[in-house]
């Protein structure tokens, strides 16, 4: 059965099946892709040493898969309309299992990069669709509790890479941190098949114009900010400079932007989708959080192996309190998501969250005592425990189903585009503060193994507590943004007057 894209699809019939099965079935792929955005970070020395390759190479291992997963993400989340989520989830979860074989099956450098590419397509097939399904399983009312575990997934997936990715290092090799993935991508594709329900599909017109517009624009300015650093702002080659790259970047998507307003048949990102003032705001805010996340782990990870000498699993397990502590409050803020107003929530988790980051630049020293980080780390997993789901609900609450994957698209983009900003952004300010703290060697030149002399210890944390003030800085605009949140739909309207319609006297916002 297909519906066309101004048909609703009902999604709340009482004889409809538990929709919770088929969320958990998709949340084990959904965290496994998002693990390996951060896991490959403790294993830089590892590859660097026995792949026979140079810092600028492993750096590439990331940012390839970085881009594979944002470019065409606005794509393959309309892709998932025309042709059904679940049937795009399970192409791309084949996709990014094959690959990570092929990861840790390669002996050159060039070879992991190609595989990671192909990882980064695999994911990006994957991510819109596990959205889309909540949208469309799960009726409004009950969204928040199902936003609140694919936010939990996030979040936990995000600060479990670096653990996971050191234990599997120090014990296995790193070949280890790809093929994991082989087995668990088995379960969570025979979990799909069986448990994610075929939903109705709608004619789309395709915008290949705009799919054109939107993957080369996306490419230059995700490609310019990711390798800024490593070109030193400067020129790539012949007259392609890194500001070039990111302007004509922004050119193309204004360009896209232009199109998709003139374009009367179907466009790739319907931009009725900003009218909901609540999509408008999740995005911005999502990405804030995003970039903080992403930025957090590198001077973190840098000052935990080169000035206390942890290993990368050491290291790792720093996070550990964060996980934690965002399990256990994850199903709390669910449930609050569906029946408190999310710019209160929200709000709460800014708050916590900024403050974290305050507390983590002041305390940082080379003897902080572990308490202390065990603290501030568990306000950071309870901070975002009220950012990831609520933000995610609040996105989508109010779409329709026909539009569930082109939100989800729009969305996790987004999420990218702030994670791209995050890691360029700190590596930038990392390197100044250690310039300004009178050392002169750059964070690519900074890897594990042996801790810093005591001179310079000090001077070092130094740099890596100043470099998590901008963490705090861009989560204000976060904070600033959710402040507009309107009051969702679901809530229904006020109590009926005698004598006035109910819902005449809803609040607005």
């Amino acid at each position: 059965m297909t519906a066309t894209p101004d048909q609703h699809v009902p999604t709340d019939q009482p004889d409809q099946p538990d929709p919770w099965p088929a969320l958990w079935a998709l949340c084990i792929g959904f965290f496994m892709i998002l693990v390996d955005t951060t896991i490959v970070t403790v294993a830089t020395p590892a590859i660097i040493e026995d792949l026979q390759a140079d810092v600028n190479q492993v750096v590439w291992v990331t940012s390839a898969y970085l881009l594979a997963y944002a470019v065409p993400v606005l794509i393959t989340g309309r892709l998932g309309d025309r042709y059904g989520p679940k049937n795009l989830y399970l192409v791309g979860l084949v996709v990014f299992t094959g690959a990570s074989l092929a990861c840790g099956l390669t002996t050159t450098i060039e070879g992991l990069i190609v595989a990671r590419v192909a990882q980064g397509l695999g994911a990006s097939m994957m991510t819109p669709q596990t959205m889309a399904v909540i949208t469309r399983v799960f009726p409004a009312a009950r969204r928040g509790s199902a936003m609140a575990l694919w936010g939990a997934v996030a979040g936990v997936a995000t600060l479990v890479g670096p653990i996971a990715g050191g234990v599997l290092v120090d014990g296995l090799g790193w070949e280890w941190i790809f093929f994991v993935n082989v087995p668990v991508g088995i379960v969570a594709f025979v979990l799909a098949w069986r448990l994610v329900p075929s939903l109705e599909t709608n004619h789309h017109r395709f915008d290949w114009l705009g799919v054109a517009l939107s993957g080369v624009g996306m490419f230059l300015l995700v490609f310019g900010i990711q390798e800024g650093e490593q070109y030193d702002w400067s020129t790539i080659t012949g007259p392609i400079t890194v500001w070039r790259l990111i302007v004509a970047g922004l050119v193309v998507l204004a360009l896209f932007v232009w199109w998709q307003a003139r374009n009367r048949n179907e466009p790739l990102v319907p931009l009725s989708l900003f009218r909901d003032r609540n999509f408008s705001v999740s995005n911005l805010a999502i990405t804030t959080v995003s970039f903080a996340f992403t930025a957090m782990g590198f001077p973190l990870m840098l000052w935990a192996q080169l000035v206390r000498g942890y290993s990368p699993t050491q290291a790792g397990l720093l996070l550990a309190p964060m996980a934690i502590t965002s399990i256990l409050a994850a199903p709390v803020a669910g449930r609050l998501t569906d029946r408190v107003h999310p710019r209160a929530l929200t709000l709460g988790g800014f708050a916590a969250l900024g403050a974290s980051f305050v507390l983590l630049s002041q305390v940082l020293a080379p003897d902080t005592p572990l308490w202390q980080l065990v603290l501030v780390f568990g306000l950071v997993g309870l901070g975002s425990s009220f950012l990831w789901g609520p933000l995610a609900t609040t996105a989508n609450r109010n779409l329709p189903p026909q539009r569930a994957g082109a939100g989800s698209g729009v969305y996790n983009a987004t999420r990218q585009v702030g994670a791209v900003l995050g890691s360029a952004a700190i590596a930038v300010l990392i390197d100044a503060r250690l310039s300004a703290n009178g050392l002169e060697f750059s964070p690519s030149e900074a890897s594990g193994g042996t801790s810093l002399p005591a001179q310079v210890a000090g001077p070092f944390t130094d740099a890596m507590a100043q470099s998590l003030l901008l963490l705090p800085a861009v989560l204000l605009l976060g904070l600033l943004a959710v402040l507009l949140f309107e009051r969702p739909r679901h809530f229904g309207a006020a109590p009926a007057r005698e004598g006035v319609p109910a819902g005449a006297a809803a609040d607005p916002a």
